[in-house]
């Protein structure tokens, strides 16, 4: 017993110092990273004791801190128990080396033994989830026309990771939690612990296991045969992220009314091939026209097939465009059959017009 005992602790330590050896060899090797590397006393510092915590996840505790310069930051502090690394290692690969003003600025690491923090810009608004879903309303509620634009910096910051590096950066993570709200309420994708870096020249993915969250996941990383994985799997979360944002209801609800409304794709295509729409409140038609766009644009990046979805820059251009230049998408699920009994030249023929909403003020 005292020698397995003793195997036990060394093959612990082994595998602990193999991921710190793992770290340091990475960062050794990385000469184009922009942030500043901080000691664990300064962590500690910055954050005063740990003192003001931010939040809490699977990942660790997120921390507010401040800089000497007075400037105010988050330090997510990676759990030792459940992190091998390799997130950590994400997270600086893809953000020290980007700068968009719609992906979140990493400003510093920590990378000392066991102890792994990350250093953040300070978002003071938090993220956007608890702007869009009901029960969950912040004190300063967002009108349709903030939610558009909020979603059309989200597009251009996904755009810029799949186009605008020297490398394609997938994210697999896209969700209103990875959105998050400066002072002047302009979005910033964050949490790249699940990132992917591949050549540009590349177009299909090798993955061994399914990443993301669930309602969020991109049904070609379940069903390899419909088409292989790429940078159109984190389109496809992004039009889940749309629709939860045009009608401000989750992707997934199982005490929905009805089993047409348990899947949330079906149900909102069931809305236009029906010629009838989300009700919607204290909305005037401006801002239902936004909402309408929102929805189509969220139809089209959900097509089941890989190849049928549009890649990011096509998706920031329809956001941008008129509500009658963007085509009618064809139905985006494979199943749910009874949930439609229209095809969809009829609902071509109903067209954007028989839409309706309910734009009564109370």
């Amino acid at each position: 017993m005292p020698f397995v005992f003793c195997f036990l602790i060394y093959k612990f330590k082994r595998r602990h110092l193999s991921t710190f050896d793992c770290i340091e060899d990475y960062l050794k090797g990385q000469n184009n990273l922009v942030p500043i590397r901080y000691s664990s006393w300064e962590i500690k510092t910055m954050t005063n004791g740990y003192r003001h915590k931010l939040g809490k996840g699977g990942y660790g505790s997120v921390y507010k801190g401040t800089l000497r310069s007075g400037t105010l930051v988050a330090v997510k502090v990676l759990s030792k128990a459940k992190s091998d690394g390799q997130e950590f290692i994400n997270e600086v690969s893809t953000l020290g080396r980007i700068y968009h003003v719609n992906v979140v600025q990493l400003i510093g690491f920590c990378a000392e033994r066991s102890q792994r923090a990350l250093v953040y810009e300070f978002m003071p608004n938090g993220s956007l989830e608890k702007y869009i879903f009901s029960g969950q309303e912040n004190d300063a509620s967002l009108r349709n026309e903030q939610i558009f634009k909020i979603a059309l910096g989200v597009a251009r910051g996904i755009e810029y990771l799949h186009r605008g590096c020297d490398v394609k950066i997938l994210h697999f993570d896209i969700k209103p939690h990875n959105i998050l709200l400066d002072q002047d309420f302009t979005p910033k994708v964050s949490d790249f612990g699940l990132a992917k870096l591949y050549p540009t020249q590349d177009s299909i993915v090798p993955l061994t296991a399914i990443r993301g969250t669930m309602g969020y996941i991109a049904p070609e990383l379940f069903y390899r045969n419909i088409g292989g994985i790429s940078y159109k799997a984190d389109v496809y979360s992004f039009g889940m992220l749309l629709m939860e944002m045009a009608s401000k209801r989750k992707n997934w609800s199982s005490s929905a009314d009805c089993s047409s409304q348990i899947y949330f794709p079906a149900w909102i295509y069931k809305q236009f091939n029906d010629g009838i729409f989300i009700e919607m409140r204290d909305v005037n038609e401006e801002e239902a026209v936004i909402v309408r766009k929102m929805m189509l644009v969220a139809l089209w990046c959900i097509q089941m097939k890989p190849k049928d979805r549009p890649p990011m820059q096509k998706v920031v251009d329809m956001l941008e465009s008129d509500i009658e230049f963007i085509e009618i998408p064809p139905r985006p699920f494979l199943f749910g059959e009874d949930l439609s009994t229209q095809n969809n030249s009829n609902l071509s023929g109903a067209g954007i017009n028989a839409i309706t909403m309910d734009i009564s003020a109370r």
